[in-house]
């Protein structure tokens, strides 16, 4: 048992397995994520084995007609009392031997869809493991990603906030700084140096 089967197996006992190929939820998956090589495989696998299972299920369909057609042929052959005569007789015994023919055939047909039945269910399977596993690796790389992703983000919001202080912390010392030197240096002073900086303008945030 490969390791994908140890971990679902048990999940699997008892459940309804849906024909994958069929269901396009199970289609809508991979424009989630890619369909691995292995898949396409698998896909193809099942798919042919669904038309091959139509295409028996068709032919035991016509041949029960032909069965059921060649039946009320023997009885509208029959007389009124019963019985044929040589010709009808004759065509009876063809149909009898048609008859025989369609249901070897039908025998023949029903224990291949019994094979195939089986197979589709261990193909879909081994669909179902390797969809689950390209999923599961898919979510697994996306859930690391996140989790890169919340660091960054979190170790953005502590340097945010690192340097809303640092913005605060200057704002107030070029305000404190101008302030001591205009009470210093006067009005006259301070212009004559041509000081653009406006503390007034720079409310602290």
């Amino acid at each position: 048992m490969s390791r994908k089967e140890e971990v679902y197996k048990p999940a699997l006992v008892g459940k309804n397995i849906p024909i994958l190929t069929l269901d396009n939820k199970w289609h809508r998956l991979f424009t989630q994520t890619e369909i691995s090589p292995q898949i396409k495989e698998k896909e193809k696998e099942l798919n042919d084995l669904l038309k091959r299972q139509g295409k028996l299920n068709n032919e035991c369909k016509k041949l029960r007609s032909i069965k059921t057609k060649l039946r009320d042929e023997i009885v509208s052959l029959m007389g009124e009392d019963g019985k044929a005569d040589k010709a009808a007789q004759k065509k009876q015994e063809e149909n009898k031997k048609l008859i025989e023919d369609c249901n070897e055939r039908l025998e023949a047909d029903q224990d291949e869809l019994l094979d195939i039945e089986k197979d589709i269910n261990a193909v879909n399977y081994e669909l179902m493991l390797l969809s689950m596993e390209v999923c599961y690796d898919a979510i697994k790389d996306n859930t690391e990603e996140i989790e890169q992703i919340d660091k960054w983000i979190n170790q953005m919001r502590i340097d945010l906030k690192k340097n809303v202080v640092r913005k605060q912390e200057r704002e107030l010392f070029n305000q404190n700084l101008y302030s001591y030197m205009h009470d210093i240096f006067g009005p006259e002073v301070i212009e004559i140096f041509d000081m653009k900086y406006n503390p007034e303008d720079k409310k602290l945030k």
